[in-house]
């Protein structure tokens, strides 16, 4: 199917959105003049009332009852209108992706860009105009560390199978990923994971339950004495010694209870906001797979996560009428405060422990959002298949996916056992690196169970290796050699894990001299290959293209190639068997004046 088909779709949904707005907009402007001339209606009766005897106060209540019933209304247009100009955003970066227009827009995940990573930099997995900012349609944090994860590790064969399985159901409920980016678009800043999870399974604070007891039947009992004080002349002596008692047992408890109250603020928001994402995913009947075991984790004990939060929602919202400065007197009395706190402390030790387990649900839910809008989105890109029985890297047809379709060069890319090293050859801007690059990336989103940009690519799991964004480092006083040969021995020590390596080695030790280099590319690729790994070496130095002859079967030349044409050199960017035979670093100089 053509870019057409989604396309059509976002740009028809995005015109509905549109209006929808529009029309939320033109009602927000009559309610809001009907609530102007209600009160003007309320302003002119009070006058009446106070200069005519004809005309009774009781009159007011009718404009009062209006203006309440038009704010209500007027609430909830205001909260269309948000939803509905939250959808067109969505839509309207929808567009871009498909349009190749989505630099710049989105989450870049910079916050997981680490550098000793031992690929995100290099493949431009965080960034801006990375893989993380055209796949990341998660608005939790727990979605986007989720997605992180998987972009930055590969997974195991199951796992992935059962997450295409997953994006291939989800890629076309589009409803879903416009209502998770709409509730998403206020909980983007506020979750916070760590804290929450933090919160659910710290120690027990009030956990003395016969005190709870004692704290009930003392407010009870004041309640009973304050009457009997009132209206039945019992005396004050019954209401000042339970007061006594209570404001001693206020003080035993009031450190757990200050603990209890003070630790709920963020845990409290934090939940309502996760609250609305979970309500939204339990409307979903999702049947066996990875969909399925999803939706049955986020059960505790018959008892949906969303209704569970809903509870400590009325508990939180029951303790703060405590602020009510007219229940206040009364609340005291009924020592509100720790009867609530008690409360929450029980809800916190019955639900606490299931906080962490729906965040992660929650994070993959979107993550494999993420992965099946890029799916919708790019309906030609097909999923990879998975190899087990045999190390193999098999593309054909492979493009960047971070490029446009108008600048996407295809290539085919086949490793297995029998040929394990391919030496990329050419000059300089041929397409070196960019091939790399896409090996990569693809095999970034082949093992985090995303579709692929190629025409098919069959894939062992391997643990991926590079070296395409090696710099130096002047806070560290590293020189780029130093880094680069840091990395290598990074990618070395990955080729004792339990996954083959892929490394992908751009312009292999251009720090040193050729002598050097010749002796150290040859001794450090034998190395890698003698432990399993394999993968693709850059070069534009031919004498490192003799490394494939003397490696026999095991290695194969490759190369790109240029021409000059009226001055300006072009590149085709197509890979060819055997060693490139020509440079056109001169041809490149002399092109922009440099005179050589």
């Amino acid at each position: 199917m053509a870019k057409d088909g989604p396309r059509s779709e976002y740009q028809a949904r995005l015109t509905q959105r549109r209006q929808a707005a529009q029309d939320h907009d033109r009602h927000d402007r009559a309610v809001a003049l009907a609530r102007l001339m209600t009160a003007a209606a309320a302003v002119f009766l009070a006058f009446f009332a106070w200069r005519s005897e004809a005309v009774s106060w009781w009159w007011l209540a009718l404009p009062a009852v209006v203006f309440l019933g038009l704010w209500i209304v007027h609430g909830r247009i205001l909260e269309g209108r948000r939803r509905a100009e939250r959808a067109v955003e969505f839509y309207f970066r929808g567009l871009g992706r498909i349009d190749d227009e989505w630099i710049g827009s989105g989450s870049r995940g910079d916050s997981f860009l680490n550098d000793d990573h031992p690929y995100a930099a290099d493949l431009d997995l965080f960034g801006d105009g990375s893989l993380f900012q055209l796949l990341s349609l998660a608005r939790t944090r727990s979605g986007e560390e989720t997605l992180a994860s998987w972009l930055c590790a590969p997974s195991a064969p199951g796992v992935i199978r059962g997450r295409q399985e997953a994006v291939d159901k989800l890629k076309g409920n589009l409803d879903l990923r416009e209502d998770l980016s709409i509730l998403g678009e206020e909980v983007d800043v506020a979750i916070h994971p760590s804290s929450m999870k933090d919160w659910g399974v710290a120690p027990p604070i009030l956990n003395r339950l016969w005190l709870r007891y004692v704290a009930i039947g003392s407010g009870l009992l004041s309640l009973l004495a304050l009457i009997g004080w009132m209206f039945f002349s019992t005396g004050p002596w019954p209401s000042l010694v339970l007061w006594t008692l209570q404001s001693i047992l206020a003080l035993v408890l009031r450190r757990g209870v200050r603990q209890v109250t003070g630790s709920l603020e963020d845990p409290e928001r934090d939940l309502e906001l996760l609250s609305r994402i979970l309500t939204r995913l339990e409307e979903e009947q999702f049947q066996g797979g990875r969909l399925g075991e999803l939706s049955a984790s986020l059960e505790t004990g018959g008892v949906p996560p969303s209704r569970a939060i809903r509870r400590l929602a009325r508990l939180t919202d029951l303790l703060n009428a405590m602020h009510n400065q007219l229940f206040a007197p009364f609340g005291l009395l009924l020592m509100w405060t720790t009867q609530f706190a008690f409360a929450i402390e029980e809800w916190r030790q019955n639900y606490g422990g299931e906080i962490s387990g729906w965040l992660d649900a929650v994070g993959e839910f979107e993550a494999l959002s993420s992965l099946a809008g890029y799916a919708y989105e790019h309906p030609v890109d097909p999923f990879p298949e998975i190899v087990e029985d045999r190390f193999l890297v098999d593309g054909v047809d492979l493009g960047h996916p971070l490029l446009s379709a108008a600048r996407c060069i295809r290539n085919d890319v086949r490793l297995d056992s029998s040929l394990k090293l391919l030496v990329v050859s050419g000059s300089n801007m041929s397409g070196k690196s960019t091939l790399l690059r896409t090996l990569g990336v693809n095999v970034v989103l082949a093992l985090a169970g995303a579709p692929v940009r190629a025409r098919s690519l069959k894939l062992s799991p391997v643990a991926v290796g590079a070296t395409l964004r090696i710099q130096d480092s002047l806070q560290e006083g590293s020189s780029r050699f130093y880094a680069e040969i840091t990395r290598l021995r990074q990618i070395m020590e990955r080729t004792g894990g339990e996954l083959p390596v892929l490394f992908l080695i751009d312009e292999i030790l251009a720090g040193t001299n050729s002598h050097d280099r010749a002796i150290g590319a040859a001794g450090l690729i034998r190395g890698l290959l003698d432990r399993s790994a394999a993968g693709l070496v850059t070069t534009h130095d031919l004498a490192l293209a003799k490394l494939a002859d003397d490696l026999g079967d095991l290695a194969a030349n490759v190369h790109f190639e240029d021409h000059l044409s009226d001055g300006m050199m072009e590149f085709d960017y197509r890979l060819r068997p055997g060693v490139v035979r020509k440079s056109n670093a001169l041809e490149l100089m002399r092109s922009i004046g440099l005179d050589v």
